[in-house]
């Protein structure tokens, strides 16, 4: 048929979780023998054992309309494996692809590749039990389509597009030597130059034009960039307040990287609403933040990960001594935005070959903070920030079916989300099994081979 789009998924079949433990990330609290259904995509209905015993019917499931799948999957979880809702990355960067020895032979690759390869990392990111993610700059609306529609497995994405700096600012990636040629010149990277308000209004609107989800700037000195320093402060209160009025009418908002009180200032008190790392904050900045209301999203494994002795070559020598300034301060940072009662989300920033190391962010935030808060901020809060906040991050009816089935509790030992081989047992996203590593639940997302007639 004309206009058939072949590779739609067949509708979702419908599932009965029983005697689940359900984990509840708003309360801290898990509900024992609990029972949740699916149907189209969402969370159908939820009972807990307590309303059970107060009279409330069995679960049901009615009839499906014409469109619906038949099918529905009973899965009895005995009253010891863990429902859990799925998590949500707000730091990523798609295009920043494994592949190459360093930074710099990965920021030159063909866009082709880069491409190809991201469909890779986000498989392999939903199969860590990460059913959303937030990229920061570099992914183009077309992955984040891809996803949607079917044509490959990977989290919900909400983008960014382009990062938008000032010219030698943390996503200007031109070293010293670098010129930027006339006639429509490339520079190569995820970030797009804007100079003066004239250029902030015009590139930001142009990033709604093309599909951003939210507008990233950044707002101050960075690791990876070869020619600012990370005290720098980046854009004019002007050019932010430009930025931030495109996003309001758009009905969306500003993220600015900074890490320096300082550039969190400039970046805040000029309509930003949600900053990215935040390692060198101070407390009364912090408390300014909370305030305002806006969220941190730390991104302390990045940092980790390129101080080891396996990636310390990744970075250039300039980028080597600017990650240990940030490193040092990671988990003070943690402490004092947690004391001020900053609503902080969970996020990894991780660059090329180091992405498989995304869930150990949850062992880092686990030397300071509790495991409710840290999965708070992998689910309620990140669904806050992406203005999902009554379709994600939590298992109630008329949420996203996005779930996690474990084999441990993760409100008494966070850690168990930093080895999801051994104990994410099965992640849907949307109704649909992504994955399973548990021989009771089968994978539902390919649909059958067709037989030659």
């Amino acid at each position: 048929m004309a206009g058939e789009i072949p590779w739609t998924l067949p509708p979702q079949r419908r599932f009965v979780f029983r005697n689940a433990c359900l984990v509840d990330p708003v309360d801290g609290k898990v509900y024992p023998r609990a029972t949740v259904s699916t149907r189209g995509g969402l969370i159908a209905t939820v009972e807990r054992a307590s309303e059970a015993q107060a009279g409330s019917p069995p679960v049901t499931i009615d009839p499906s309309s014409p469109e619906e799948n038949n099918d529905t999957v009973e899965i009895d979880l005995e009253g010891k494996y863990y429902l859990c809702p799925g998590l949500i990355d707000c730091h990523v960067h798609m295009n920043a692809v494994p592949g190459e020895k360093d930074l710099y032979a990965m920021k030159h690759l063909d866009q082709d590749v880069i491409t190809l390869r991201s469909t890779r990392m986000a498989a392999e990111m939903l199969k860590r039990g990460f059913t959303s993610a937030r990229d920061c700059g570099g992914t183009s609306v077309a992955l984040k389509e891809a996803i949607r529609d079917g044509v490959v497995s990977g989290p919900r994405l909400f983008v960014a597009l382009n990062q938008l700096t000032q010219t030698g600012g943390h996503g200007d990636l031109r070293d010293r030597f670098d010129r930027t040629e006339c006639c429509g010149g490339h520079i190569f990277g995820s970030g797009r130059l804007c100079d003066g308000v004239d250029e902030c209004l015009r590139v930001s609107r142009d990033q709604m034009r093309r599909g951003a989800d939210f507008i990233k700037i950044m707002g101050g000195g960075g690791v990876s960039s070869p020619t600012d320093a990370i005290d720098s402060v980046q854009f004019t209160p002007e050019e932010i307040r430009t930025m931030a009025g495109v996003a309001t009418v758009n009905k969306t908002y500003v993220s600015c990287h900074a890490y320096t009180s300082e550039s969190i200032r400039n970046a805040i008190e000029n309509g930003v609403r949600a900053i990215e790392h935040g390692n060198l904050i101070d407390e009364p900045t912090a408390a300014l933040m909370a305030e305002k209301g806006c969220f941190l999203t730390p991104t302390l494994v990045t940092y980790k990960a390129m101080a080891s002795d396996r990636f310390k070559s990744y970075l250039p020598a300039e980028g080597v001594e600017k990650n240990e300034a940030v490193l040092h301060a990671g988990l003070g940072s943690l402490k004092i935005a947690d004391a001020a009662g900053i609503t902080m989300c969970f996020g990894t920033d991780l660059l090329g070959p180091m992405c498989h190391l995304q869930t150990n962010e949850f062992s880092i935030r686990s030397k300071v903070l509790s495991a409710e808060k840290i999965l708070r901020a992998a689910t309620v809060n990140a669904a806050k920030l992406l203005m999902r906040g009554k379709e994600l991050g939590r298992i109630e009816p008329g949420f996203a079916a996005d779930l996690l089935i474990l084999n441990h509790n993760p409100l008494e030992n966070i850690k168990v989300l930093d080895d999801p081989e051994a104990h994410v047992l099965v992640v849907m996203k949307e109704g649909r099994v992504h994955c399973s590593r548990w021989s009771r639940v089968a994978v539902d997302v390919d649909p059958p081979a067709r037989n030659i007639e």
